[in-house]
């Protein structure tokens, strides 16, 4: 039988918390993003260019799914089974699977703005451009870590992989604050000015479709107390900071793609009638847009 070593600062029983709430958020979250994706892919009225967003974002969030569920195996056992190499790939997947989602979150919201108000067409070639440079520029960024802006390690309980705050080194600190701007900042911009543009549009026309404060919130929500601990980390050291409550905070960033899986595929009026119509096989029902007077 083999045996392992607890982490400092964690019981048994942490570590049992831990890996059960990463595998609920795992399956959960997987189970919603399956089933967008399927749907996109089977229901041929699905396939458009606004929708192409949704399903990108769904890909994405899997993604973050799959990189949660396999620190729930390690966590349950303890230990990481797959080596220092295995644990840059589970921290380089998960880097390119997060700024993928933050990235489309943004990108969704300006296509919502152009539905709503603007009422311009999004062309396929518009949404395949945009789309290749989210998904080449996440990986790129996720790249540089693995060659020295930054470095990947274990979180506290040693049984998963992202960058490692805990240096405060110049790299990090440099590498950090601008992943702060180009995958924080500027994406929760976007998204406030395009809402705040909806919400006006639907305060004219006097229809409410959807609350337009949520999806920035939720953004925040899930990603902005981690965030502030890295941001923390450029200053301070991080490990003065308790060990659970730093693995806490990741742990609640990985809930992310259920709430975006309930916002942009079962919330959206576009996408749900096509989550509908594959569940039930009943007929899509196309929502139709009021103009602003």
């Amino acid at each position: 039988m083999s045996t392992y070593t607890l982490p400092e600062g964690f019981s048994d029983f942490d570590m049992f918390t831990f890996g059960t709430a990463l595998l609920v958020a795992g399956v959960l979250g997987f189970f919603l993003n399956g089933i967008s994706i399927l749907s996109y892919l089977r229901v041929k009225e699905m396939r458009t260019p606004s929708n192409f967003f949704v399903f990108n974002l769904a890909v994405a969030d899997l993604s973050l799914n799959i990189n949660g569920l396999t620190a729930a195996y390690a966590t349950y056992l303890r230990y990481w089974p797959f080596g220092q190499e295995g644990c840059s790939i589970h921290a380089f997947q998960g880097m390119i699977s997060v700024l993928a989602s933050i990235s489309f979150l943004a990108a969704v919201g300006w296509d919502r703005y152009h539905q709503y108000c603007t009422r311009q067409k999004l062309f396929w070639s518009t949404a395949l451009t945009i789309t290749s440079i989210i998904w080449i520029l996440s990986i790129l960024w996720a790249v540089f870590p693995l060659l020295g802006w930054g470095v990947y390690d274990f979180e506290p309980t040693g049984t998963c992989c992202t960058l490692d705050y805990t240096r405060g080194d110049r790299d990090y600190v440099t590498y950090m604050l601008m992943l702060v701007v180009f995958y924080l900042l500027f994406p929760a911009f976007t998204m406030m000015s395009c809402y705040d543009a909806i919400y006006k549009h639907f305060k004219k026309i006097h229809h409410y479709r959807f609350n337009t404060n949520v999806p920035l919130r939720v953004l925040l929500m899930c990603w902005g107390p981690y965030v502030l601990m890295c941001i923390y980390a450029c200053f301070e050291n991080a490990k003065a900071v308790s060990p659970k409550l730093r693995m806490l905070l990741p742990v609640v960033a990985k809930t992310n793609p259920i709430f975006n899986a309930l916002l942009y595929s079962f919330g959206n009026e576009f996408y749900r009638s096509g989550l509908w119509h594959f569940l039930t096989g009943q007929k899509i029902v196309e929502p139709v847009i009021k103009k602003s007077k």
